[in-house]
């Protein structure tokens, strides 16, 4: 993991919800999505790139928190 980055939130467990590029689509039967990797899925994308991949996604960008 690269030292000026801080690791994900939860540890090494990236979660899609916390990521600028994640968003809900209006589709029923796909309603996540990911932009950093042009696709629509049943379930988080995070689950589909680990499996895919066998390793936590690399496009993870956490969101900037409003205060």
């Amino acid at each position: 993991m690269d030292a000026d980055k801080p690791p994900p939130p939860g540890g090494d467990r990236v979660r899609c919800i916390a990521c600028v590029h994640y968003f809900v689509t209006h589709d029923p039967t796909f309603p996540h999505g990911c932009r950093a990797l042009g696709f629509r899925s049943a379930r988080p994308p995070m689950l589909d790139v680990l499996e895919a991949s066998g390793q936590p996604c690399l496009y993870f960008v956490e969101k900037r928190r409003i205060r």
